[in-house]
């Protein structure tokens, strides 16, 4: 996949930190703080975009993914909350959400950034977190925490290769679903390997929905001709 990136080198004391963010918002995604649970709910494009961005993470691990969710369009439906931006970041970078807010005061002056990310590579990197999540002595999964309306996922290579498995797989059969058309939102999947931060017994969720965006008329599931021929006298 093909992404068109904004990057920012803003510093904070002596280092230098490399942000990135998608170069144009997903209008018609949005994510509710996830406090009970939370809903990721998102449009073919943001859900698509956003696997991409997981991906890019996944094998980018001096870099900070930004994703600002909190100025699109708000969804008509789902729980209760505010909206969050989203933050992805490597355990190895050390990223403390305490400093997010001075990073993000200073993200002001971005250059334009074209990457490209291997689908193939992502999906096999996903099969490996698959094979060992039950391992035992496997802990690798995704620490969270919202701080400044922020919510950060950190982790690694293949949980994150995982995490964009699981939106590409949204994006591409979410749009499938019965009811979409009518403007329906559709559970499709969630956020894979969230550690319990109060509850050991029970882990937290982040569900993935899909949701066409207003109006409806302009939607047509996969397979669905997007114009009707017309019937005529003639037509059986």
């Amino acid at each position: 996949m093909r992404l068109r990136l904004r990057q920012f080198r803003p510093r904070t004391g002596p280092l230098e930190h490399r942000v990135v963010q998608p170069w144009t918002p997903l209008r018609h995604t949005s994510l509710r703080d996830p406090d009970p649970y939370g809903v990721l709910m998102g449009d073919h494009d943001g859900l698509n975009r956003l696997a991409g961005l997981f991906s890019f993470a996944a094998y980018s691990r001096h870099t900070i993914v930004h994703v600002p969710l909190r100025d699109g369009i708000p969804p008509d439906e789902g729980p209760d909350g505010d909206l969050v931006d989203l933050v992805l970041v490597h355990q190895s970078h050390g990223l403390r959400p305490s400093t997010w807010p001075q990073l993000r005061s200073k993200l002001v002056h971005g250059t334009p950034l074209t990457v490209r990310t291997d689908e193939a590579r992502t999906a096999r990197d996903a099969e490996n977190w698959r094979q060992r999540r039950y391992d035992t002595d496997l802990r690798d999964d995704l620490r969270h925490t919202t701080y400044a309306r922020t919510f950060f996922l950190v982790g690694s290579r293949d949980i994150f290769a995982e995490t964009a498995v699981s939106f590409a797989y949204a994006a591409g059969f979410g749009p499938r679903q019965k009811g979409v058309v009518k403007g329906r939102s559709v559970l499709v999947s969630g956020i894979p390997g969230l550690r319990p931060e109060r509850d050991i017994w029970r882990s937290p969720e982040v569900l993935i929905c899909f949701k066409p965006y207003e109006p409806y008329a302009h939607f047509r599931r996969p397979g669905r001709s997007a114009r009707r021929r017309s019937r005529t006298a003639a037509s059986p």
